[in-house]
Parts: C-alpha cells; structure tokens; sequence
C-alpha cells in the first residue's frame, strides 16, 4: 500500500508517517518502480503500535525503545517495559501536580478580582501578575 492508504487504515496523517519514517521510528517495507514508498500490513501494525504509544503520552524516543523491545522481544523482559510505563507515571503525576497548582493560582487570582465594569487599573489579577509570581516553583 502506498502512504496515503497507510494513513487512512492508522489513522495517521502521510505528513505524520514521513515524519516518523524520516526519525527512524517506521521504515517503508519498499518502493515501487516509480519510487513511492511502498507499505506492508506489518508497517500498518507498526504505524499504529506507534499511534497508541504516543496518544498516552510516550516521547519518540520512549516509543524507539518500545520499537526495539518489540522487534526483539526474546532478547528482552516485561520489566524493560514496565520500566518504561512506570517512570511516564511518575511523570505524568509531576505534570498533574504542577497543573493543580496552577488551576490553584488561576482560581486565587480569579476569586481575587471584581470582575466590575471599573478601570483595569485597579485590577488585582493585573496587579498580582506585576508583582508577584502567581504559581510558585516546585521542584
């Protein structure tokens, strides 16, 4: 199958797939007499291993080891990629921690303020904003 069928069985967009194919992620399994890449069902399979992988949030490179342990599977274990599923969970809770606070400033500054038809000038999101830091750093 040529690229455009590919994207339209994966759900991806052929922009998506050159983009991947040109990062070593997916490879066309050839090319035809007039040199269009040429894809097979197992590229499909690929491609869409690839879709799943990045929706819940797996970075190129995460998904290039998930590729790796895929093509080789008795070479590896299941904790390579639970390893790899545990620490995007770590992340995932930093990242959901540090919108909290976020949503808590965003909530702090909006309660804060009138929400009146009086001057800006004496807006307190304004003020706050030019003088202090609204979501302090978390480490």
């Amino acid at each position: 199958m040529k690229i455009g069928e590919l994207a339209e069985k994966s759900g991806l967009t052929a922009h998506t797939l050159r983009y991947y194919e040109k990062s070593g992620l997916l490879k066309a399994s050839g090319r035809s007499a007039s040199n269009y890449r040429i894809y097979t069902k197992g590229d499909l399979e690929t491609a869409r291993f690839i879709k799943r992988a990045r929706t819940i949030g797996f970075s190129m490179d995460e998904v290039g080891t998930f590729l790796s342990i895929r093509s080789d599977l008795p070479k590896h274990v299941c904790a390579d990629a639970k390893a790899l599923a545990d620490t995007k969970i770590k992340e995932v809770k930093h990242q959901i921690e540090e919108l909290q606070s976020v949503l808590k400033a965003l909530h702090r500054l909006s309660d804060a303020c009138c929400g009146g038809s009086e001057s800006a000038e004496y807006c307190t999101i304004i003020e706050a904003l030019e003088h202090e830091d609204p979501v302090p750093m978390q480490h």
